[in-house]
């Protein structure tokens, strides 16, 4: 069973939560870790691959759309369907409204929360989801 970590953000805009999984991917891959991020289509993995190169001055985060080929795969992915989801990978971020199908293959899960009203429904019901299925549960308001 995987852990899961929710990030519950003060902020309500999306763009905090994209900001913040800016971050956690970040510290993420400088703890070595490899990481998945999965989003809801390819528009918001699109976005996510360029506010990685952009987002704060200074920062190198090798990663690449998981429907792109690349001779070998770098330690952050992003992708946006079920068939995206790459097994191996130390944490999957989960941008998705709902629980990706598989999550048993990652050790750990992080969902990021707004205090946006449907944003914090959708989570709750996540939640309960992830509890049902007998993953370990934290949260964490920032």
């Amino acid at each position: 069973m995987a852990k899961v970590d929710f990030y519950i953000l003060s902020a309500a805009e999306s763009s905090a939560r994209w900001q913040f999984a800016c971050r956690l991917v970040e510290k993420a891959y400088r703890l070595n870790n490899t990481v998945h991020v999965h989003t809801t289509e390819h528009g918001a993995a699109s976005r996510l691959d360029d506010l990685l190169w952009t987002w704060r001055d200074g920062s190198f985060v090798p990663h690449s759309l998981a429907d792109t080929t690349a001779a070998e795969r770098p330690p952050v992915t992003i992708g946006y369907t079920d068939d995206h989801l790459q097994a191996g990978c130390d944490l999957l971020i989960n941008l998705s409204d709902e629980v990706p199908a598989t999550i048993s293959p990652f050790p750990r899960v992080a969902e990021i929360v707004t205090s946006d009203d449907n944003d914090r429904r959708l989570s709750r019901a996540r939640y309960a989801r992830y509890r049902e299925q007998g993953h370990t549960l934290d949260t964490h308001k920032l």
